[in-house]
C-alpha cells in the first residue's frame, strides 16, 4: 500500500488534488489517477496536479492530469491555485512556474486572488490541432436537433472550440460536449464551450472539458472564449467571463498574451492510500 498527502483546492469550483512531490516522490499510474479523481470512491476532482522539483531555470515544474488519467499541457485555474500555495510558502507576491511547454508568470493581486499570463494564443489549425482536409467554413454540428455552426478554434495551452449562441439555455452541453470532444477532426480531442455575449465587458460561458466533462469553471476555456470574442470584435480588451462557478477577469489584446485573474480557495488537506 502507498500513501501520500495532498491539498484539495479550487478556483471557482474547478477543483484539484495537488500533490507536492518535491521531497517525497510517489509514482502514479493512469489507473491510480482515475481512482484519486473519482468523486464516489476517491478524493474527487477535475484535475490532479503534481508539484515537481525546480528545473535548471530555477522554476518549479508542475504537471496536470485530467480525471480520465490523461496528461494535459495547461490548466489555468490549477496553475493559479499552485501559484497561490507557493507564493504563500515563499512569502512573495510573484512567481514563475514551468510546465512541460512554457513558463507561466503569476502574481498575487489580492487576498486569495491570483493573476497569470497564459501566453500568446495559437490559431494555426495544425497546432490546435484540427484536421484541415475538410471544409471548415461550412462545418457545423447537429446533435439531437441542436445545431452549432461557425466554430472558432484556438489553442491556449489546450485545444478549444467556441460557439457563440444567443441563449446558452437553448443547448444541452452534456449532450453536445462529448460528441464534439471526440469528433475525428480533433486528433487530440477538444474542449467545447458555448458563449453568449452579454455586453462589451461581459460574456457568459459553459464548458465541456476534454477528459473531465462539464465543469463549474475552466480557466483555459475562459481565456479561449475571451480571445474568440475579442478577435471577432464582440467585446473590449478587458472583460469578465461569467461561468457557473463564478467570474474570471481576462485581459487580451490582439497579438498579445492572455492574462487571467480570479480567486483561489483551499478546501482541505488530506492523506490518500493506494492499494
Amino acid at each position: 500500500m502507498r500513501e501520500f498527502k495532498f491539498i484539495k483546492m479550487n478556483g471557482l469550483g474547478n477543483d484539484f488534488v495537488i500533490i507536492d512531490q518535491r521531497k517525497n516522490t510517489i509514482s502514479l499510474s493512469k489507473k491510480d489517477i482515475v481512482s484519486i479523481c473519482d468523486r464516489d470512491d476517491g478524493v474527487g476532482c477535475d484535475q490532479l496536479i503534481n508539484i515537481l522539483p525546480r528545473q535548471d531555470d530555477g522554476n518549479i515544474l508542475i504537471e496536470f492530469f485530467n480525471s480520465d488519467g490523461e496528461e494535459i499541457h495547461a490548466c489555468g485555474n490549477g496553475s493559479r491555485c499552485v501559484a497561490d500555495l507557493l507564493m504563500t510558502e515563499e512569502s512573495v507576491d510573484s512567481i514563475k512556474l514551468s510546465t512541460k511547454e512554457k513558463t507561466i508568470s503569476c502574481q498575487r493581486i489580492g487576498d486569495n486572488c491570483v493573476s497569470i499570463d497564459m501566453g500568446i494564443p495559437n490559431f494555426e489549425l495544425k497546432k490546435i490541432p484540427v484536421k484541415t482536409d475538410i471544409d471548415l467554413n461550412s462545418l457545423n454540428f447537429q446533435i439531437n436537433n441542436q445545431v452549432l455552426a461557425n466554430p472558432f478554434f484556438v489553442n491556449v495551452g489546450n485545444p478549444h472550440v467556441i460557439f457563440f449562441v444567443n441563449e446558452i439555455s437553448d443547448y444541452r452541453i452534456e449532450e453536445i460536449g462529448p460528441v464534439i470532444e471526440n469528433d475525428l477532426i480533433f486528433p487530440e480531442k477538444i474542449n467545447v464551450s458555448l458563449c453568449k455575449i452579454v455586453n462589451k465587458e461581459l460574456i457568459d460561458l459553459v464548458v465541456w472539458e476534454r477528459g473531465a466533462g462539464k465543469t463549474l469553471a475552466c480557466g483555459t476555456a475562459a481565456c479561449a472564449a475571451a480571445v474568440a470574442a475579442v478577435t471577432n470584435n464582440h467585446v473590449s480588451e478587458k472583460i469578465q467571463v461569467r461561468l457557473p462557478g463564478g467570474i474570471l477577469d481576462i485581459n487580451y489584446s490582439k497579438g498579445k498574451t492572455v492574462v487571467m485573474s480570479g480567486p483561489t480557495e483551499i478546501n482541505f488537506n488530506g492523506e490518500y492510500k493506494i492499494n
